[in-house]
Protein backbone atom coordinates (compact mmCIF):
# COMPACT_ATOMS: atom_id res chain seq x y z
CA UNK A 1 0.00 0.00 0.00
CA UNK A 2 1.29 3.47 -0.94
CA UNK A 3 1.83 5.95 1.90
CA UNK A 4 -0.35 8.81 0.59
CA UNK A 5 1.19 11.40 2.86
CA UNK A 6 4.70 10.54 1.65
CA UNK A 7 3.51 10.43 -1.97
CA UNK A 8 1.76 13.80 -1.70
CA UNK A 9 4.81 15.39 -0.04
CA UNK A 10 7.17 14.04 -2.74
CA UNK A 11 4.79 15.09 -5.52
CA UNK A 12 4.39 18.66 -4.24
CA UNK A 13 8.12 19.04 -3.59
CA UNK A 14 8.90 17.89 -7.16
CA UNK A 15 6.51 20.25 -8.97
CA UNK A 16 8.60 22.78 -10.94
CA UNK A 17 6.39 25.73 -9.97
CA UNK A 18 6.54 24.75 -6.29
CA UNK A 19 10.33 24.58 -6.44
CA UNK A 20 10.62 27.91 -8.30
CA UNK A 21 8.29 29.63 -5.85
CA UNK A 22 10.25 28.18 -2.93
CA UNK A 23 7.32 26.29 -1.40
CA UNK A 24 8.17 24.22 1.65
CA UNK A 25 5.82 21.51 2.96
CA UNK A 26 5.37 21.95 6.71
CA UNK A 27 2.62 19.48 7.59
CA UNK A 28 0.48 17.03 5.67
CA UNK A 29 -1.93 14.26 6.58
CA UNK A 30 -5.57 13.14 6.71
CA UNK A 31 -6.95 15.88 4.48
CA UNK A 32 -4.93 18.77 5.92
CA UNK A 33 -1.83 20.48 4.54
CA UNK A 34 0.37 23.43 5.49
CA UNK A 35 2.88 24.92 3.02
CA UNK A 36 5.20 27.92 3.47
CA UNK A 37 6.40 30.23 0.71
CA UNK A 38 9.35 32.38 1.85
CA UNK A 39 9.60 35.94 0.58
CA UNK A 40 11.68 36.19 -2.61
CA UNK A 41 12.47 39.28 -4.67
CA UNK A 42 11.56 37.31 -7.82
CA UNK A 43 7.94 37.09 -6.62
CA UNK A 44 7.39 40.82 -6.16
CA UNK A 45 4.37 42.11 -8.05
CA UNK A 46 4.79 45.79 -7.19
CA UNK A 47 8.41 47.01 -7.19
CA UNK A 48 7.42 50.22 -5.39
CA UNK A 49 5.94 48.46 -2.33
CA UNK A 50 7.74 45.10 -2.51
CA UNK A 51 4.43 43.22 -2.20
CA UNK A 52 4.32 39.63 -3.47
CA UNK A 53 2.27 39.13 -6.65
CA UNK A 54 -1.22 37.73 -6.12
CA UNK A 55 -0.49 34.98 -8.64
CA UNK A 56 2.21 33.56 -6.37
CA UNK A 57 -0.25 33.55 -3.45
CA UNK A 58 -2.82 31.88 -5.71
CA UNK A 59 -0.36 29.16 -6.75
CA UNK A 60 0.53 28.55 -3.09
CA UNK A 61 -3.10 28.16 -2.10
CA UNK A 62 -3.96 25.93 -5.06
CA UNK A 63 -0.98 23.67 -4.34
CA UNK A 64 -1.82 23.48 -0.65
CA UNK A 65 -5.46 22.61 -1.37
CA UNK A 66 -4.38 19.89 -3.79
CA UNK A 67 -2.02 18.44 -1.18
CA UNK A 68 -4.86 18.29 1.36
CA UNK A 69 -7.00 16.35 -1.12
CA UNK A 70 -4.17 14.00 -2.11
CA UNK A 71 -3.68 12.87 1.48
CA UNK A 72 -7.38 12.60 2.39
CA UNK A 73 -8.12 9.07 3.71
CA UNK A 74 -10.93 8.54 1.19
CA UNK A 75 -8.89 9.58 -1.88
CA UNK A 76 -7.54 6.68 -3.88
CA UNK A 77 -5.51 8.71 -6.39
CA UNK A 78 -4.27 12.13 -7.40
CA UNK A 79 -6.25 15.30 -7.87
CA UNK A 80 -6.81 18.25 -10.19
CA UNK A 81 -8.40 21.63 -9.55
CA UNK A 82 -12.01 21.93 -10.76
CA UNK A 83 -12.74 25.33 -9.26
CA UNK A 84 -10.87 27.64 -6.91
CA UNK A 85 -12.15 30.94 -5.57
CA UNK A 86 -9.62 33.16 -3.83
CA UNK A 87 -10.57 36.27 -1.88
CA UNK A 88 -7.66 38.60 -1.25
CA UNK A 89 -8.06 40.39 2.09
CA UNK A 90 -4.91 42.50 2.09
CA UNK A 91 -1.40 42.71 0.66
CA UNK A 92 1.12 40.38 2.28
CA UNK A 93 3.72 42.21 4.32
CA UNK A 94 6.96 42.57 2.30
CA UNK A 95 9.80 40.43 3.61
CA UNK A 96 7.55 37.93 5.39
CA UNK A 97 6.93 34.24 4.69
CA UNK A 98 3.40 33.37 3.58
CA UNK A 99 1.85 30.19 4.98
CA UNK A 100 -1.16 28.43 3.47
CA UNK A 101 -3.24 26.00 5.51
CA UNK A 102 -5.83 23.88 3.68
CA UNK A 103 -8.47 21.49 4.96
CA UNK A 104 -10.46 19.04 2.86
CA UNK A 105 -13.82 19.26 4.67
CA UNK A 106 -16.16 17.18 2.47
CA UNK A 107 -15.77 14.48 -0.17
CA UNK A 108 -18.06 12.70 -2.60
CA UNK A 109 -17.21 9.84 -4.97
CA UNK A 110 -15.51 12.20 -7.39
CA UNK A 111 -15.20 15.68 -5.84
CA UNK A 112 -13.39 16.98 -2.76
CA UNK A 113 -14.22 20.35 -1.22
CA UNK A 114 -11.47 22.38 0.40
CA UNK A 115 -11.07 25.57 2.43
CA UNK A 116 -7.78 27.40 2.86
CA UNK A 117 -6.28 30.49 4.41
CA UNK A 118 -3.01 32.27 3.60
CA UNK A 119 -1.27 34.16 6.39
CA UNK A 120 1.97 36.05 6.64
CA UNK A 121 3.78 36.42 9.94
CA UNK A 122 0.93 38.65 11.15
CA UNK A 123 -1.28 35.62 11.75
CA UNK A 124 -4.16 37.65 13.15
CA UNK A 125 -5.20 38.94 9.71
CA UNK A 126 -5.46 36.68 6.64
CA UNK A 127 -3.78 37.67 3.38
CA UNK A 128 -6.32 35.57 1.47
CA UNK A 129 -8.91 32.84 1.85
CA UNK A 130 -9.94 30.19 -0.66
CA UNK A 131 -12.65 27.64 -1.28
CA UNK A 132 -12.36 25.06 -3.98
CA UNK A 133 -13.47 21.83 -5.59
CA UNK A 134 -10.96 19.21 -6.69
CA UNK A 135 -11.22 15.88 -8.49
CA UNK A 136 -11.03 12.81 -6.34
CA UNK A 137 -11.09 9.08 -6.94
CA UNK A 138 -13.05 7.40 -4.17
CA UNK A 139 -11.75 4.20 -2.61
CA UNK A 140 -13.55 1.06 -3.75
Amino acid sequence: MVDKTKFARQFIEALPHSVMLGMEMQEIGDGVATINMPYKDELIGDPVTGVIHGGAVSALMDTCCGAAVMCHPENAGGTATIDLRIDYMRAATPGQTITAVATCYHVTRSVAFVRAVALDEDTERPVATATGAFTMEARK
